[in-house]
């Protein structure tokens, strides 16, 4: 999955985190919201917390947890998109970071046919970031 820009393959993944959250273009979405999973993989130097055993070091993934789940279970959206783009910007604001992806399923969306999953994925890099300047 690297696009060659990483020094390393270096990442911190996080998959299936559930939170119920209300998004959705539909009012009964919003009302009774439903629930929504989560997949967060972020790119960074692993080494030094590799090297000083300290948390300090690294991303923490408890918090990084409880920050998607936050924001997913924030104020109501009418489009997934704008939550795994919350959550990626949200990442990104770590200048260790170098690169996240966010997965965002919403497996009950409200389509009327047999459908094992609907996700969002959003990327963010740094170098992206840096090459619009």
């Amino acid at each position: 999955m690297s696009d060659g820009s990483d020094v390393s393959g270096d990442r911190i993944e996080l998959r299936g985190l559930k939170v119920r959250g209300n998004h959705g273009v539909f009012d009964h979405e919003k009302r009774d919201g439903q629930d929504f999973f989560v997949d967060v993989t972020l790119w960074m130097d692993l080494a030094p917390a590799a090297a000083s055993d300290d948390l300090k070091d690294t991303f923490d993934y408890g918090d990084l947890a409880q920050r998607a789940a936050t924001i997913v279970g924030g104020p109501a959206r009418d489009l997934i998109e704008t939550v795994a783009a919350e959550i990626a910007d949200d990442v990104m604001r770590d200048a260790r970071v170098r690169r996240v992806e966010v997965v965002l399923h919403k497996p009950s969306a409200p389509i009327p046919l047999t459908f094992a999953d609907v996700a969002v994925v959003a990327s963010r890099s740094r170098a992206a970031a840096e090459g619009s300047r």
